[in-house]
């Protein structure tokens, strides 16, 4: 920041915080989370989506027009961060970054938080194990994240804590 400039009036932002998104109603949260955190601090908001190859198989090679390209692949990636943003109110000069990787998720989202001053994940994202409190892509951040983390609650979901319990859910929180 130049001397006398106010925080947020156009210089550099004051921090970058890196928020992961996976079309889910739980991303969803952590991303409006993310802005309204953005907004507070001045800092720049980096919005991540990882994607990877889809499983072909052995029959998808005899399938004419099955094979996507990585453009493609990308292109949908970066649709999934646009229609995340869709209807939340950005401000002009939030400084946004889109990003998109060919990744595992916690992977992307480690590396990207690299430097970063924080990282937000949603509790649980499109998982298939509907019953866990916390996601194995949030669980992966709070074990290996650079920099400090938060894990915004699923909307309506109760989450329970039994401090007694042999489950390690909540061991590296």
């Amino acid at each position: 920041m130049l001397e006398g400039e106010e925080p947020g009036s156009g210089g550099r932002p004051d921090g970058r915080i890196v928020v992961g998104v996976d079309g889910s109603p739980g991303a969803r949260q952590a991303l409006s989370w993310a802005l309204a955190e953005a907004n507070i601090r001045h800092a720049s908001l980096e919005v991540v989506h990882a994607w990877s190859y889809p499983d072909q198989g052995p029959k998808s090679a005899a399938s004419p027009g099955a094979a996507l390209t990585v453009e493609a692949l990308e292109e949908g990636a970066l649709r999934v961060v646009e229609d995340s943003l869709a209807g939340l109110v950005v401000r002009e000069d939030l400084p946004l970054r889109r990003h998109v990787a060919p990744s595992p998720a916690s992977l992307a989202l480690v590396e990207a938080a690299e430097g970063a001053d924080l990282l937000v994940v949603g509790a649980r994202g499109r998982g298939g194990f509907a019953g866990l409190q916390l996601g194995s892509v949030a669980q992966q951040c709070a074990q290996h994240t650079p920099c400090p983390l938060v894990i915004v609650p699923v909307p309506g979901e109760r989450y329970e804590f039994d401090p007694s319990s042999s489950r390690t859910e909540f061991a590296s929180l």
